[in-house]
């Protein structure tokens, strides 16, 4: 494992491509025998930083849960990061897109948690039982590491590759939708560009929450009410330029339109 300097170190470096919208490289190029305990803990160290410089965690996302994601990514191993209060986006808003590096879209479902949920032998059940309610979300790709040869160890420092995140105005129980089979048709500059739906994440995109209550287990940690869990994506990343356009029709949960200026 690495030492607690280097993972300081490293959390440093990806604080300063944050700040700058760089690129560092690949943390496995330069320490090949890094684990997925070392990349969480380089997460941490950068989650704790910017908890102490007074960003306010709202949630968690959880990435490549679908087959469509693994192909495009060559990762075979879900993975999470944190969610900081300023990069949630309404439907309709104008993002920055200078604020990022390498903006990709990808289609998800959001869901919101009415009660804390914890492994370690939590199942779908427990988490539809936990979760108040589901709601569209786009997510906007952020890759502060090279992207050329990348591991998952590379991914997980980099906060699970998380940069933002749009969310739709239609919420729903889980008992009032058949959550598998939200549709998602996402368009850039009025050209469809991926389609997919839910059950793409996992055979069930809440799958995905009872996976990250039981490896929060694992770090003696909970999910707790009120917090965010962004379930995975069901449609291959979308590239996206500063002008572009972007629209993704979830059918009866709605309508998410965003322009990156």
């Amino acid at each position: 494992m690495l030492s607690t300097e280097v993972i300081a170190r490293i959390a440093d470096e990806l604080a300063e491509a944050e700040r700058t919208n760089g690129v560092i490289p690949r943390i496995t190029s330069r320490f090949p025998d890094a684990t997925i305990e070392d990349s969480y803990a380089i997460q941490g160290v950068w989650r704790d930083k910017n908890l102490a410089a007074g960003r306010r965690l709202v949630g968690r996302k959880i990435g490549l849960t679908s087959k469509a994601m693994q192909q495009a990514t060559g990762i075979t191993e879900p993975d999470y990061g944190v969610m900081f209060d300023d990069t949630v986006y309404a439907s309709g808003s104008d993002i920055p897109f200078d604020d990022f590096s390498n903006v990709r879209i990808e289609v998800e479902l959001a869901f919101v948690l009415k009660h804390p949920l914890e492994g370690p032998d939590c199942t779908l059940d427990d988490a539809l039982a936990a979760i108040d309610y589901a709601v569209p979300a786009l997510e906007v790709l952020n890759s502060h590491i090279e992207l050329e040869g990348r591991t998952i160890v590379d991914t997980i420092s980099d906060n699970a590759a998380y940069g933002a995140m749009v969310l739709g105005d239609v919420h729903k129980r889980p008992d009032e939708i058949d959550l598998r089979w939200v549709p998602g048709v996402l368009s850039r500059n009025g050209e469809i560009e991926e389609t997919g739906v839910a059950a793409g994440v996992l055979g069930h995109p809440a799958t995905g929450v009872a996976w990250l209550a039981n490896k929060f287990h694992q770090h003696g940690a909970r999910l707790e009410a009120g917090e965010i869990v962004l379930a995975g994506s069901f449609t291959r990343p979308m590239w996206v330029s500063k002008g572009d356009d972007v629209r993704c029709d979830y059918g009866e949960m709605g309508i998410i339109e965003c322009r990156f200026i």
